[in-house]
């Protein structure tokens, strides 16, 4: 998901988080039925003599919750790009900042390197150094942080 904010004439602000589907409360709810209707069927096999069915449910359920907790984990990413007529700054992390980046703007080119018409990699480049951005979207989602980026970066030439 991309979101563009414009903080001021010469300031943009550039949201970018992986597509999820399931978000909040929705989340708990769909893990939660999962695990009721699976324990509920090996409660009744359980009750009718299969002894190993309630463990082995148990042990599934554990499992997919394990499987769903690394899922919404590497959902919660978040990037933040700013740029402004000085400055572009890369902040990347989930619930905190775990890495930022920031370099003078006429320091800075934006490079689009593809592969056979898709993009495969969206990064920052000053002084040799390669940012890469917005790595876990997918190609559509790119394209439309290629054109935004674009955009702002020629608003700003202008």
């Amino acid at each position: 998901m991309v979101i563009v904010k414009t903080i001021s004439e010469d300031s943009y602000l550039i949201d970018v988080s992986p597509n999820s589907s399931l978000n909040g409360i929705a989340r708990i709810i769909f893990l939660l039925s999962i695990s009721i209707v699976c324990i509920g069927i090996a409660t009744v096999f359980f009750l009718l003599g299969a002894v190993l069915i309630l463990p082995f449910a148990g042990l599934e359920i554990a499992i997919l919750l394990t499987a769903f907790y690394l899922n919404f984990n590497w959902s919660r990413q978040k990037q933040k790009i700013f740029i402004s007529q000085d400055l572009v700054l890369i902040q990347k992390g989930r619930k905190k900042i775990e890495y930022s980046w920031q370099e003078f703007r006429t320091f800075t080119s934006f490079r689009v390197d593809k592969k056979s018409d898709e993009i495969t990699k969206l990064c920052f480049r000053s002084k040799g150094k390669d940012i890469e951005v917005a790595e876990f979207l997918n190609q559509d989602d790119k394209k439309v942080l290629q054109d935004e980026i674009s955009s702002i970066v020629n608003k700003l030439n202008d």
